[in-house]
């Protein structure tokens, strides 16, 4: 691969450094030499092995590639042109500065509800206008969801992860990451709306969870999870837990849809957001009026003075509404 830096692409795009790989291919930093702007190249290699298949592979890469350049929505990565050359396919996009979810997951450890909420609100309206179009993403997971330094989310893959999920069922019988993959598609079953909304929830719950919510470290154990189980509790996800166990429901038509999901999640911030109920102070009882010579306590632990003057009559004890009044003072620090 490191020979390929310093080439260029479609007589236009200088390869600069990759920035990313992937079982399907190499992401590169580049330069649009006619723009003058930094791109981001996506460099697919499909398996040579692969004989006939490859260049129908290649062609339908090409028409999802260009159906995904159709896209415009500020919450997914937009792709600038898409070029076949030395039989593969170079796609050309948008380069982000960001860190992907996956990775702010793995450095900085599980998002809080709020946060993850945030993420999962903008992702969903991605993927309410890539449906509109009849795009599918088949790939929604924490690598392809990018956290950029200006504080946007976006959404990356849109129009190549289909043909790298067709080639990988070809040659393994997987069909992408199994952990964020829907169980009607592990199933056979073809692709549609539901199960990206799915592979969203899975998102979500690892982002909050800080783990995929079927994972079992090896992909057929995996896979007979996601078909087989319930996912664990979402422990740490708080509001969002019962969200996220309806959009990691078996079966598509248990699943909300995209309004009905909005909905929910916005509750579930709002809520989210509320203080935690903390009990209230209890107030003191009332102390009885002292005996000539003696003082109350002024606090449970504090132990009496003793420096009232003999024959001088006692200092009255604070009134009881004045100890309620502070206890309704705290409450209201509290609350």
């Amino acid at each position: 691969m490191a020979r390929a830096e310093g080439r260029l692409v479609g007589g236009r795009y200088q390869l600069m450094e990759p920035i990313g790989r992937g079982g399907m291919g190499v992401v590169w930093r580049a330069h649009d030499r006619l723009l003058d702007r930094a791109v981001a190249v996506k460099e697919v290699r499909y398996d040579s092995a692969m004989g006939d298949e490859l260049s129908d592979l290649n062609r339908r890469t090409m028409r999802e590639a260009r159906a995904a350049g159709r896209l415009t929505h500020p919450n997914v990565v937009v792709v600038h042109d898409v070029i076949e050359e030395d039989e593969r396919p170079w796609i050309i996009m948008q380069l982000v500065q960001s860190r992907s979810l996956g990775q702010v997951i793995r450095e900085d450890g599980p998002l809080s509800p709020e946060r993850t909420i945030e993420i999962g609100l903008q992702i969903l309206d991605a993927l309410r206008a890539a449906h509109r179009q009849g795009v599918l993403h088949r790939d929604v997971k924490p690598e392809n969801v990018l956290l950029t330094d200006d504080g946007r989310v976006v959404l990356t893959d849109f129009g190549i992860a289909r043909l790298e999920a067709d080639s990988t069922m070809t040659r393994t019988g997987l069909v992408g990451t199994p952990a964020f993959i829907a169980p009607e598609r592990l199933r056979g079953e073809a692709a549609r709306r539901e199960s990206d909304l799915w592979s969203l929830g899975a998102t979500l719950y690892t982002a909050a969870e800080g783990r995929p919510p079927h994972d079992r470290g090896m992909a057929m154990a995996t896979m007979h999870a996601v078909l087989n189980e319930d996912p664990a509790p979402a422990a740490r996800a708080g509001r969002l837990g019962p969200v996220l166990m309806r959009m990691l429901a078996k079966e598509p038509a248990d699943r909300p849809g995209y309004d009905e999901l909005a909905r929910l999640l916005k509750q579930a911030l709002r809520e989210a957001a509320l203080p935690t109920t903390k009990p209230l102070p209890v107030a003191p009882a009332e102390v009885a009026r002292p005996s000539a010579g003696r003082q109350p306590y002024a606090s449970p632990g504090e132990p009496p003075s003793t420096g009232s003057r003999a024959g001088s009559p006692p200092r009255p004890a604070a009134p009881s509404r004045d100890a309620a009044g502070a206890g309704a003072a705290g409450a209201g620090g509290a609350a």
